[in-house]
């Protein structure tokens, strides 16, 4: 395996070049999966039927918490990679570690916001406009739950086998993704949750 040093660790070899390239394809496949599902809560955001409305559903509070908590993991992503990319394993280990720790928080808040949704009546056959919101949302929190897992396995081979040309790759490719998932977190939280509150 030929390794170019003038670049930086996670495009060092041709074949880590290419997972990057095949990873920035597969996220264009995720950007049409959820331009779909944003089209279809468009579509059926004002078909709530006999069930609540998103100004009589949605709490600021827990909203605001989950932007915050996402949001800044994406900052701890990138202190990791810089860190990485210095060669400082326990510092980025360590922000490596927040970012995955704040996704983990998010997903608390989410997963009890859903509860408190179907407590107050509001489930997948309600309406219309629960049935798309549900999909919506399950579907950015599955994302959200593989990254954990992803990004646990990940900080597992760092600390097993170091920062090298393989583990650097990875940490590079997942921390596109977690950069995805805030960037469709960031359409939710203005597009779902703001203008469902006005």
């Amino acid at each position: 395996m030929k390794i170019d040093a003038s670049k930086p660790l996670e495009y060092s070899t041709e074949e880590n070049s290419n997972k990057i390239f095949g990873f920035w394809v597969f996220l264009g496949a995720e950007i049409a999966l959820f331009a779909t599902l944003f089209t279809v809560y468009f579509v059926l955001v004002d078909r709530f039927a006999s069930g609540p409305n998103g100004s009589e559903l949605f709490e600021i509070g827990p909203v605001l918490l989950e932007t915050f908590l996402l949001l800044t993991s994406s900052f701890t992503i990138g202190l990791a990679i810089h860190a990485m990319r210095h060669g400082y394993k326990k510092a980025m280990m360590f922000f490596f570690g927040i970012t995955l720790l704040m996704g983990l928080g998010f997903l608390a808040i989410e997963i009890t916001e859903f509860f408190t949704y179907v407590h107050e009546g509001a489930t997948l056959q309600t309406s219309a406009f629960l049935s798309s919101l549900f999909v919506l949302l399950g579907t950015h929190g599955a994302h959200v739950t593989f990254g954990f897992l992803w990004g646990t396995a990940i900080l597992i081979q760092i600390k097993r086998h170091g920062i090298n040309p393989a583990t650097a790759n990875k940490s590079f490719i997942f921390s596109l993704y977690w950069h995805f998932l805030d960037v469709v977190w960031i359409f939710i939280f203005s597009y779902v949750y703001l203008k469902g509150l006005m």
